[in-house]
């Protein structure tokens, strides 16, 4: 899937998750965090790649991405599996209260956030034609439907003109249908 895709879809899963099981508590600034959060946890798992979008939001991005990519060894290996996913929430666990201020911002909303994002990049991932090693480090790979030539191809027809669009409409259908609870969310942050 392309970049704009997983943002979407990310974002898609967010508020659906958000309308389901609201915070208790939110502010403004958390859910304006948590909006980014979510945008970065959609792209996290390329990181493996140097042509990550992230990579291009960072000074030096290019030049980084290109040198810590032989980490993640190629792509689709660590990043895209559930041992990637909960090295990541580990990770987001003790990173995040050092970054943001936990007396502003509630770091477990962000951090479910980002978790959110990947988790949905890891699920839009399993729809096309080279699936995921959810399992990884066994070389297994996992995808929807079982047969790889019946997978979404990234950046061509399918996904642009009816998977994007599929998303897109999902979620003006979800917030037109679920109005209130988006609303009670949104009266939580500006409380």
């Amino acid at each position: 899937m392309t970049a704009r895709t997983h943002d979407f879809f990310a974002f898609a899963s967010l508020i659906t998750v958000a309308s389901y099981y609201p915070p208790l508590v939110l502010n403004i600034t958390t859910l304006i965090v948590s909006l980014i959060g979510n945008v970065i946890g959609a792209l996290l798992p390329d990181i493996d790649q140097a042509s990550n979008r992230l990579w291009d939001l960072l000074p030096g991005g290019d030049y980084l991405g290109k040198v810590l990519k032989n980490i993640f060894l190629s792509h689709r290996t660590i990043s895209h599996s559930l041992l990637g996913i909960f090295l990541l929430s580990k990770i987001l666990g003790w990173l995040t209260p050092k970054i943001l201020n936990p007396s502003l911002i509630d770091v477990q909303i962000v951090n479910w956030s980002i978790i959110i994002g990947s988790v949905s990049h890891l699920i839009a991932d399993a729809f096309t034609e080279e699936g995921l090693p959810l399992f990884f480090p066994f070389k297994l790979k996992i995808g929807f439907p079982p047969v790889a030539s019946w997978r979404i191809k990234t950046g061509k027809w399918f996904e642009e003109f009816v998977i994007f669009p599929g998303i897109v409409l999902y979620i003006f259908w979800f917030v037109i249908n679920h109005q209130e609870k988006i609303l009670r969310v949104f009266r939580l942050a500006v409380q």
